[in-house]
C-alpha cells in the first residue's frame, strides 16, 4: 500500500473536518436539480440525496418520508428546519 504525503494528510484530515458543511451545500444543489428533474433522473437525484441525509445522521424514517412524497418544496423546509439551522 502506497503511504500518504504529510500534505495529502492534511487535505483528507479537512476533508473529514467539514464534511458536513460539504454534505449541506451537496444537498442545497440537490434540492434545485430535484425541482427541475423528471423521470428517472429525479429517482437518481434522490438516492443521492438519500445518501447525504444518511450522511448527515438524520433519522431513516424520515428519509423515507421525504422520499416516498418525491415533494421538493417539503424537502426545501425540511432542510430549512433540521439540517440548516444549525
Amino acid at each position: 500500500m502506497l503511504e500518504r504525503t504529510p500534505y495529502q494528510d492534511k487535505v483528507i484530515k479537512r476533508y473529514y473536518d467539514n464534511r458536513s458543511d460539504i454534505m449541506k451545500q451537496k444537498l442545497s444543489e440537490l434540492t434545485t436539480d430535484l425541482y427541475l428533474a423528471e423521470g428517472k433522473k429525479r429517482q437518481q437525484i434522490w438516492k443521492r440525496i438519500t445518501l447525504a441525509l444518511t450522511n448527515l445522521g438524520i433519522d431513516p424514517i424520515c428519509i423515507e418520508r421525504l422520499n416516498v412524497s418525491d415533494n421538493p418544496t417539503l424537502l426545501a423546509e425540511f432542510l430549512e428546519k433540521t439540517v440548516y439551522k444549525k
